[in-house]
């Protein structure tokens, strides 16, 4: 169990403090802070263990599988949470959530045809457009030009979920051929 491995199973394990903080009743006044911080943290995990596992080598077959998951699960269930306390529209996460089930299946079948698909940078820019997002609507500062920041970021992410989608498709079209 590696550093990088270690950062992917600390992610995971910082969700369900991020969502109590944000859901639960008992922190009114601060409790979105704390949820906050909690997904900084884990967000930066997710970059930092990237970096590390390339830089030293330490890419495992567990952390190409665990890290991607991690980042979904991290991302979706803040976005879900955010449904919850009316501050995103059930639709957009719809259509984030498709992207990536639509990305995990495809890998999926690359994967069963020896096929190793790597992410790409729209995917990188989506992620982290996805992550701003999430902090904005989360501290939901009552300023105008703070709710015009957050809606610009959703719309942004929003875009570049689709984009990343069509890239990914039309770069790895060779998977859905070999299928036939």
């Amino acid at each position: 169990m590696n550093l990088p491995n270690k950062l992917t199973i600390f992610r995971v394990i910082l969700i369900p403090f991020f969502v109590f903080f944000l859901l639960a009743p008992y922190f009114p006044e601060y409790g979105k802070y704390i949820a906050t911080a909690i997904f900084i943290v884990a967000s930066l995990t997710d970059m930092a263990d990237g970096k590390i596992a390339r830089k030293y080598n330490l890419v495992t077959n567990f952390g190409k599988f665990m890290d991607p998951l991690a980042d979904k699960l991290l991302v979706c269930s803040a976005m879900i949470c955010l449904v919850e306390i009316d501050r995103l529209a059930a639709w957009i996460v719809i259509v984030i959530i498709a992207r990536e089930f639509i990305i995990s299946g495809f890998r999926l079948v690359a994967s069963d045809n020896g096929i190793v698909i790597a992410a790409s940078y729209w995917g990188k820019f989506k992620t982290t457009f996805q992550m701003l997002m999430i902090i904005a609507l989360i501290l939901d500062f009552q300023n105008r030009y703070f709710q015009m920041l957050a809606t610009a970021l959703t719309y942004i992410a929003l875009i570049l979920t689709v984009v990343s989608l069509i890239d990914y498709i039309a770069k790895n079209k060779q998977v859905l051929k070999e299928q036939k």
